[in-house]
């Protein structure tokens, strides 16, 4: 059974900086992809940032430049790291992990830039 639990987020003001991350349960190596998503009140939810079990990543243009996705096998952990944070970046942000024809979803973390 796959669980997925993510932590980081908070209340944080424009043009600063936060890192969420994921923690699975089993081998993240066992996942194709894992990423992180976000949907904001009223929004349609979004990719932000994936990353292929070799490494390659892919972003959404909104965040490129700002957002980095990277992973720690040995800690199964997935992480997010988020600069120059800007209001439109306010979000329920949830991970996600794809495995064969299955998808797998943690509850999500509340990330709001404001100040």
């Amino acid at each position: 059974q796959v669980q997925l639990v993510e932590s980081g987020g908070g209340l944080v003001q424009p043009g600063g900086s936060l890192r969420l991350s994921c923690a699975a349960s089993g081998s993240i190596l066992s996942f194709n992809t894992m990423g992180w998503y976000r949907q904001a009140p009223g929004k349609q939810r979004e990719l932000v940032a994936a990353i292929r079990t070799g490494g390659s990543t892919n972003y959404a243009d909104s965040v490129k430049g700002r957002f980095t996705i990277s992973k720690d096998n040995a800690k199964n952990t997935v992480y997010l790291q988020m600069n120059s944070l800007k209001p439109e970046d306010t979000a329920v942000y949830s991970c996600n992990a794809r495995q064969r024809l299955m998808d797998y979803w943690g509850k999500g973390t509340l990330v709001t830039v404001s100040s």
